[in-house]
């Protein structure tokens, strides 16, 4: 583990909530860290380095920005580790065990996991499941409960390094057909994360996103009925 290591200030906060995003399906968590961030301002304590994430600098503003960082919202009493970029296989258990003994090593009280989940019946519900009973409880009147299946990838791994080390969390899972960048999955686990912790985080910026993705999608789909169309049709002369 000493290729991943955490850099970060003090959190100055008492028993936080860690959230955790990393790009996957639909990029639900992703949209909907990357909406906490700029919707509550909120301001950047750390980031994590590791040789085995790829070799990149996001840029913001143009402010270089390594691609997982660490933000705190003291007003919410919430942490956030965001990622730019995907995780691979290999990484994924090294980046939850560095992760959870910084989580330890703040006294967080729970990992919340924020991820996408593919269905194809475009309900955009969220999904929840959780490391043990207690902590189910504590989010199933807001959630479907993901009964059966799996979580893959560093959202899974994370899942299961808190059940090895005993410590609360659970992870909110945004329906989505998986395709595409879906900002209206991730206003759902938004919202969701508002109801179980009395929390009033607008969603209007990411439901605009939504809109205009979608209108752009439907003007696609018809340029493209249009041209096939054209193609079909073979006019006869006489």
């Amino acid at each position: 583990m000493g290729d991943t290591r955490v850099f970060s200030e003090s959190t100055e906060m008492e028993n936080p909530i860690l959230i955790t995003s990393f790009p996957g399906i639909g990029l639900v968590g992703t949209i909907a860290s990357g909406h906490l961030i700029l919707e509550l301002k909120l301001e950047q304590i750390g980031v994590i380095e590791s040789k085995l994430l790829p070799p990149i600098a996001t840029l913001f503003e143009g402010v270089v920005q390594p691609p997982v960082r660490i933000y705190r919202c003291p007003e919410l009493n919430f942490i956030l580790i965001h990622s730019d970029v995907p995780v691979h296989p290999g990484i994924a258990y090294d980046l939850s065990s560095v992760i959870l003994e910084w989580a330890e090593s703040i006294s967080a009280k729970r990992l919340v996991s924020l991820a996408g989940l593919t269905t194809f019946e475009g309900k955009k519900r969220v999904y929840g499941a959780a490391t043990s009973e207690e902590v189910l409880n504590e989010i199933k009147e807001h959630v479907e409960i993901f009964r059966t299946g799996t979580i893959s990838g560093i959202a899974g791994s994370l899942m299961n390094e808190c059940v090895a080390r005993k410590f609360p969390a659970f992870a909110l899972l945004g329906e989505t057909a998986g395709f595409n960048p879906d900002p209206r999955a991730a206003a759902e686990v938004i919202l969701t994360l508002n109801r179980i912790y009395g929390w009033d985080i607008s969603t209007e910026k990411l439901i605009k996103e939504a809109e205009f993705i979608e209108a752009q999608m439907q003007k696609l789909a018809e340029q493209t009925q249009m041209q096939e169309v054209k193609e079909d049709y073979h006019p006869m002369y006489g």
